[in-house]
């Protein structure tokens, strides 16, 4: 049994068990989570599809971290014959959440 779910305004296929990163929460860690934004849920082959959303679907989840970061993402500018460089990084905070059922 599988779901899409839209969190944060991203979409992803989600799974009981599965533990995901997100887009940074509002939520302390060990707290529980609702999503209510169901687009999909597969049953074993029996596919409700949400027009936007599926009614009375929910996904459930834990979050693990609220504290996590991705990689490091380099931003370089440069123009040419003119001597300017410049480079930058940046790092985005995440949410790391575990999937518990699929309702």
């Amino acid at each position: 049994m599988y779901a899409i779910v839209e969190i944060a305004g991203q979409q992803f296929k989600v799974e009981a068990g599965m533990e995901i990163f997100v887009q940074r929460l509002a939520a302390e860690k060990g707290a529980a989570v609702e999503f209510d934004k169901v687009l999909l849920v597969d049953n074993d082959g029996a596919v409700k599809v949400g027009a936007p959303y599926v009614d009375g679907a929910s996904v459930k989840a834990t979050v693990l971290d609220d504290t996590c970061r991705g990689k490091k993402v380099i931003v370089f500018k440069k123009k040419r014959r003119k001597g300017y460089q410049k480079q930058t990084g940046h790092r985005q905070n995440f949410t790391k959440i575990q999937i518990n059922e699929i309702a």
